[in-house]
């Protein structure tokens, strides 16, 4: 089994890099596994491509390992907007979400209301707080057939109780848009009916890649509008390619495909989960929670404004850093001056740091703290 310590060192980004929560620079095993993939490709060697039909199976037990779905109930899918997208068109019934959730969910929910009339977005009032349970409960109406909500939000960094989510909504679907967290939260995402994220985060394995995983209740209740070849009926795509019609659909996850998916990108997407199993989700998030402290003691050092959470429970990899709004530019001035990578978004300042995250990255932090520090009290 890989040591945490192991793990964090298996990565070579620059200092000063604190924007896990926007992208994660590759995993050294991800480029390795490109690398030898791409020249398996290159050279086609009699027999050799066989090994890339066997991705989708690698990549589908590689999810269940890390989200603990059994593989036949996963399907690879090229980001979270497009399994969401799956989702939301099958969907019938009332959607509760709120609509300062990520895009990915709000839009999915939007186009599939207007192309196909048979969802009905409900916006969850939250008076500008966190997503709860308690919050879920007193909005749930006799038409919500589905809540949907985001492991963790991405512009608060706050932690969504997923299991008492669960436990307030009966059997209507559970929704997660996990991608904020997919990676560095020991979630509990066997309650959730349907879990949809990517891997270009905190798994470190680049765009394209990603997945849908289904509870059984969620692949009898959703309609696979968007169903290609790839996802008929049979053991192979010969059924398919009959010209005697088109085949239904298979049950389950695999049939919200479109078309064989890049082995490549299955085979990145699996060697970086295949490391987060061997360490462990549960060692990754406690490096990640240390991380998130260190840069609040730096923060609260130098005065900079809080704003996420300081409760663990509460809390993944983001800290929001909230300075004065005539205060914002100094602040990313500061930090862009003393090359450290985060992202700025409307009046706030986004920092995430990762297991690999080093003392030069903090100490390149602290400078900008302190030029910042420096520049508002002149």
């Amino acid at each position: 089994m890989t040591t945490i310590d192991a793990y964090a060192a298996s990565f070579g980004e620059e200092p000063g890099y604190l924007d896990f929560a926007r992208i994660g620079p590759l995993a050294t095993s991800v480029v390795e596994e490109t690398q030898g993939q791409l020249e398996l490709l290159r050279r086609a060697r009699f027999g050799s491509l066989a090994s890339l039909d066997r991705q989708d199976e690698r990549v589908r037990h590689a999810v269940g390992a890390v989200t603990g779905f059994p593989a036949d109930q996963i399907a690879f899918q090229p980001n979270t907007g497009t399994g969401l997208m799956h989702v939301m068109f099958g969907l019938t019934g009332g959607v509760l979400y709120s609509p300062a959730e990520f895009p990915s969910i709000t839009y999915a929910a939007a186009r599939s209301a207007e192309a196909l009339g048979v969802l009905g977005p409900i916006h969850l009032d939250t008076a500008g707080g966190p997503v709860t349970p308690g919050i879920v409960r007193e909005q749930l109406t006799q038409n919500t057939v589905a809540v949907a909500v985001s492991l963790v939000d991405y512009r608060t960094g706050y932690l969504t109780d997923i299991e008492g989510i669960r436990q307030v909504i009966g059997d209507r679907l559970l929704i997660v848009d996990a991608i904020q967290g997919f990676g560095v939260v020991d979630a509990p995402y066997e309650v959730a009916d349907v879990v949809a994220s990517g891997g270009q985060k905190w798994v470190r394995a680049g765009w394209g890649t990603g997945f849908l995983a289904l509870s059984d209740r969620a692949a009898e209740r959703l309609t696979p509008v968007f169903s290609g070849f790839n996802a008929a009926d049979g053991d192979s795509f010969e059924p398919a390619l009959s010209p005697e019609g088109v085949l239904p659909p298979v049950r389950g996850a695999g049939a919200f495909t479109v078309s064989p998916p890049s082995p490549i990108a299955q085979a990145r997407f699996a060697a970086a989960l295949e490391e987060i199993a061997d360490v462990g989700v549960a060692a990754i998030s406690a490096r990640v929670a240390e991380k998130v402290s260190r840069v609040i003691e730096l923060a609260d050092e130098y005065a900079v404004p809080v704003s996420s959470s300081r409760a663990e429970n509460e809390r993944a990899g983001i800290i929001v850093l909230e300075p004065a709004v005539d205060q914002l530019t100094v602040l990313s001035a500061s930090l862009f001056n003393h090359g450290v990578s985060v992202t700025t978004r409307r009046q706030t300042v986004r920092v995430s740091p990762h297991v690999s995250t080093d003392d030069e990255t903090f100490d390149m932090l602290r400078a900008s703290f302190t030029s910042y520090a420096s520049a508002i009290t002149v």
